[in-house]
């Protein structure tokens, strides 16, 4: 969020600017055309926004589509709802049943894969000074820049970022310009710098499907060594019959690549049947173009690499054999490879074993955060956009809807009170130490009973109340966490200034959760305004059916409010948003961690079978000597468990490090501890001996006459 000026200083003052343009925050309104009352969302935009980007105009000029500040654009799609067949360009509507606006542009509708977000845009001109437009402390519009080609981003960065400075001097903020091809994937900073984002879970996901891959490449290596006495004879003869090793590697090389060819084809029909669904996952429209020529250059080059990769390996060994060993019938394939084949099997449950113990961790931290006290009750509490007649009727409304039970209290805020939308410094208060003069609070509004409709604690103090006490518009209520940073003692009647205007502190409230639910509380200031609030919060009687009491409070507001349909979202669905990211990775790291326990006992199940196969003359012997079915099976089991074992000894400390590297990004985290890591090792145990036991409990009930008859 920038200030206002600040986009027309930097074309002013720098060449290689190109172009400004400046959005308002995404808003809800009514649109009114005929008999139809719709309700969109779009922006407030610069009119020099729809020349610096290319969002497609299909009726309209973008040069001068918002030169008249009652003229609006429209998508394609809003506007059929709206229209319907009838020609849109030139139409007169209204906006929330007040002021008519012309139709004088309609975009193409915005694709899946930008990050705005708007049916409409109207001139931001009308209400820019409302907005503190032409205030540089008053940090409320995005700013986008166009700069000229060729102009290298990182010295202009060097060039610009005392710019707020050099206008406002008190402000001390730097500036700097983010590329918009970077904007979705690299979205968190750190003192002005690219910290990560959303990249993040792309390297994450990148590293867990190349493991992934790797698993199964090593799975190939194993069972096609396994089965090397079987083709040791092959190897002979042809070597025999003038057959040289380099013939032999691409021979093997060659299955391999076509065993990966076919599994390409298998892959390319499972992703397209299993898109629909990762994409309700991760909600977001992800496709495949198989038009694209550089997709079938990426598939048939990463099919090859992987064929190239799995057979490698068996290929060098396999045509290593020196046929006379081999004719003779002393080679002895299985112990040869007893030493490589453990290490592959020992690397792919290292890698489950990590992922497991990762998606617990985070599980584990998704539960712990949301166990916090957010500091109110959420339960029971709805927001409804304060618009239209709303703040006209606002005491009415009120005093109908505790009168009908339905609601026990109502109060307005600023914003949603899910939302740490706005942030101020600046403040001074008696006996303020100067390293707090830059203190940064968030900043809340609201209106009267705002502690008592949100559920919330005082530790000192009263709550807003306009009835008894008409000067709380010069009043303030404070977080526990504003007192600890303000270090005031005794704070209730103490006075804060910003400016000329003073308020008083009226209240202490425990702190609530505004911002993000990992981190800690910042110091916060509930300033008391009556108006300006755009958005009306209800505590729902909770002795009565919610669908009982939202009948209720629908049949109020639309008497009240008639030209508006009522809109309502309740605060804790909205609090469980701020968990999505945190789930979603977890979601994805435990799919993905199923994926390879899944295919490490298939590996596992290939081998016990090999196994099982290569010793049923030693298991019939035993048998015939004595030995029982338990002592056969924990006999044939052991070899794979003492495997398992190993890779619990590796993975562990690897699984601690990544997952201690991911916990410091959150400010409340659990500790590990190592009970964690007791489960992940009990299930890679539990789930490699049931993978070996089928096989082993086979050979071990076989009737030992079978395996023995030949000899």
């Amino acid at each position: 969020m920038t200030s206002g000026p600040l986009g027309k200083a930097l074309e002013k003052d720098f060449p290689e600017v190109k172009n400004t343009a400046r959005i308002y925050w995404s808003t809800d309104l009514l649109f009114n055309y005929g008999d139809k009352n719709i309700k969109a969302k779009g922006n407030e935009v610069d009119k020099s926004f729809l020349t610096m980007f290319t969002f497609p105009l299909l009726k309209g000029d973008p040069e001068h589509a918002l030169d008249d500040v009652h003229s609006v654009v429209l998508t394609e799609k809003f506007a059929k709802n709206l229209f319907g067949k009838e020609d849109p360009l030139n139409k007169i509507l209204k906006i929330d049943n007040k002021q008519s606006y012309k139709v004088t542009g309609v975009l193409k509708d915005l694709p899946n894969n930008t990050e705005f977000d708007f049916n409409f845009l109207l001139s931001l001109t009308p209400n820019e000074k409302t907005y503190g437009g032409e205030s540089w402390g008053n940090n409320t519009f995005y700013t986008y820049v166009q700069l000229q080609a060729n102009t290298d981003i990182n010295r202009f960065n060097d060039k610009i970022k005392n710019e707020v400075v050099r206008y406002s001097p008190e402000q001390k903020s730097e500036i700097f310009l983010h590329p918009i091809s970077k904007w979705h994937l690299y979205s968190r900073f750190e003192n002005g710098k690219i910290a990560g984002g959303r990249i993040e879970i792309v390297h994450l996901l990148m590293l867990i499907g190349g493991l992934i891959l790797l698993i199964a490449c090593i799975n190939f290596m194993n069972l096609s060594t396994a089965q090397s006495q079987k083709r040791a004879k092959e190897v002979g003869v042809r070597k025999v019959i003038g057959a040289g090793r380099r013939g032999l590697i691409w021979q093997f090389l060659s299955e391999s690549i076509l065993v990966a060819s076919i599994a390409g084809i298998f892959a390319i029909v499972i992703v397209q049947l299993s898109l629909p669904a990762f994409n309700s996952l991760i909600e977001k429209s992800l496709f495949i173009n198989y038009a694209n020529p550089v997709l079938w250059i990426s598939v048939i080059g990463f099919v090859i690499l992987t064929g190239l990769l799995a057979g490698s390996y068996p290929a060098f060994f396999l045509s290593s054999f020196k046929p006379v060993s081999v004719l003779k019938g002393s080679f002895k394939g299985a112990q040869n490879l007893f030493n490589p084949r453990k290490i592959l099997v020992v690397l792919q449950f290292s890698v489950a074993i990590v992922l497991v113990v990762s998606t617990l961790v985070i599980y584990r931290q998704i539960q712990f955060v949301q166990s916090r006290d957010n500091g109110y009750t959420a339960k029971n509490l709805v927001e409804v956009p304060n618009e239209g007649d709303v703040e006209k009727n606002y005491d009415l409304i009120k005093s109908e809807l505790i009168n009908s039970g339905a609601v026990t209290a109502m109060t307005k805020t600023g914003f949603g009170v899910t939302l740490d939308a706005s942030s101020g410094s600046g403040y001074q208060w008696d006996g303020m130490d100067k390293e707090l003069e830059n203190l940064n609070f968030s900043i809340y509004r609201a209106g009267g009973d705002f502690i008592k409709t949100m559920g919330m604690k005082l530790d000192m103090g009263r709550d807003i109340d306009f009835t008894q006490y008409p000067g709380d518009s010069s009043s303030v209520i404070i977080n526990e966490m504003a007192v600890k940073k303000m270090a005031i003692k005794d704070p209730v009647g103490k006075i804060i200034r910003r400016g000329d205007k003073p308020l008083t502190i009226v209240g202490v409230f425990k702190d609530f959760i505004i911002g993000s639910p990992y981190k800690e509380v910042n110091p916060m200031l509930v300033l008391t305004y009556e108006k300006y609030n755009f958005n009306t919060v209800l505590r729902l009687n909770e002795h009565n059916s919610i669908a009982k009491n939202m009948n209720t409070a629908q049949n109020i507001f639309k008497k009240y409010n008639p030209s508006y349909p009522f809109t309502y979202h309740f605060v804790d669905q909205e609090y469980a948003q701020k968990f999505k990211d945190e789930k979603q990775t977890g979601s994805l790291a435990g799919l993905f961690a199923g994926l390879t326990i899944f295919i490490s006992c298939l590996g596992l199940f290939g081998l016990a079978a090999f196994m099982a196969e290569n010793r049923s003359k030693e298991i019939g012997i035993r048998k015939v000597l004595g030995a029982n079915v338990s002592g056969i099976v924990k006999m044939l089991s052991k070899e794979f468990v003492v495997l398992v074992i190993i890779a619990i000894a590796i993975a562990t400390p690897a699984a601690w490090w990544a997952m201690s590297k991911w916990l410091e990004g959150f400010t409340y985290r659990i500790n590990i501890g190592w009970i964690t890591f007791a489960v992940a090792g009990s299930m890679a145990i539990l789930i490699a001996i049931l993978t070996v036991s089928f096989h082993a409990i086979k050979a071990a009930i076989a009737n030992p006459v079978d395996s023995l008859r030949s000899e």
